[in-house]
């Protein structure tokens, strides 16, 4: 059950200050921001709050910029190349926020039951093999981009789950990951929706399982800042939320909810294509856009639970030094918190 009790998370998170409103004018007008972002449709509150002017509304002047992996991005944030970024907890993100650079703000993506999320996926070679089940992982290649990424996180608890060994396979970037699960270079991986469905649809991978069966409320990817930002900037920040929650209420109202009908959905498909799948013609990569469908979370609201999950997860690999808390990663005054 999920507990959207703000003022005990808080508690919990030692947080003392709340934001009245995620709508709170920025500091100056038109003032000049980068966002760090992924091209993918995970990502789309970002692309919708700058096309529908939702950053210029909260007196923003927003630059995306895109990496492949979330490593870099939070590099990027501590050195102050760009000022906020939406991707997953990384063994790099926690150590940064150890040394008192980066904060986590806010969640931007989770597994949700019910709603179709990241599936597993096994090379066609390591398939015809035996490997139709996440239980048949044992003693198998599977891909990352680096040691303490969400890959490794999620390939680690699906194999504990499943009481098996898995061997680990760092390839920098999701592309090369592809690449070596199309040609039998490693035997699994997972990943969202939008990228797993068409692989499997062309043949070469299949899926062998989801996500969401071993991780059901995943905080997948958050939305983090320096902790200049979060300490000195408050009302950037908070319009900088503002802004990027439109931008999700829009997402999840148009292709989760469907109110706005097909129509609705063409739309977004065509606003989301300026940033993903951009060397496939509208018609190739409607079908991704669509299947890579997830609900955002409200209100950039964080859940913690799985914040403190992954944290565990990160100490116990001794990827992160085991005294660092949550109070460490999380600027919790922002947004509601969940427990679940």
């Amino acid at each position: 059950m999920i507990d959207l009790n703000r003022r005990k998370a808080l508690k919990l998170l030692g947080g003392t200050a709340v934001a009245s409103t995620l709508a709170a004018p920025a500091i100056a007008q038109n003032r000049a921001i980068k966002i760090g972002a992924l091209p993918f449709t995970s990502h789309a509150a970002s692309f919708i709050a700058l096309e529908r002017g939702y950053f210029g509304d909260a007196g923003l002047d927003v630059e995306l910029v895109f990496f492949q992996a979330a490593q870099p991005m939070a590099v990027a944030i501590a050195s102050g190349d760009i000022d906020y970024a939406v991707t997953a907890m990384s063994g790099g993100l926690i150590s940064l926020a150890q040394r008192g650079a980066v904060k986590v703000i806010g969640g931007a993506l989770s597994e949700e039951p019910g709603i179709d999320g990241q599936k597993i996926l096994a090379s066609d070679a390591a398939f015809q093999a035996g490997l139709t089940t996440p239980a048949a992982l044992g003693g198998k290649r599977f891909g990352m981009t680096t040691a303490g990424s969400s890959f490794h996180y999620m390939g680690s608890k699906i194999a504990a789950a499943e009481g098996v060994d898995l061997s680990f396979i760092p390839l920098q970037k999701v592309g090369a990951i592809v690449g070596a699960l199309k040609s039998g270079q490693i035997d699994a991986w997972s990943i969202v929706p939008h990228i797993a469905k068409p692989l499997a649809g062309s043949g070469a991978v299949h899926i062998i399982g989801s996500v969401a069966d071993y991780l059901p409320n995943y905080q997948v990817t958050t939305v983090f800042t320096s902790s200049e930002n979060a300490r000195d900037e408050r009302g950037m920040t908070e319009s900088f939320l503002g802004g990027f929650s439109k931008g999700v209420t829009d997402y999840n109202t148009t292709m989760i909810d469907q109110a706005d009908g097909q129509a609705g959905i063409d739309q977004m498909v065509d606003l989301i294509h300026k940033y993903v799948y951009t060397d496939r013609p509208r018609d190739k990569a409607a079908p991704s856009i669509i299947n890579g469908t997830m609900r955002l979370n409200e209100g950039a609201a964080l859940n913690v639970t799985s914040i403190q999950d992954q944290l565990a997860w990160f100490q116990s690999q001794d990827l992160v030094d085991a005294d660092i808390t949550m109070e460490t990663i999380l600027d919790g005054s922002y947004v509601d918190s969940i427990t679940a």
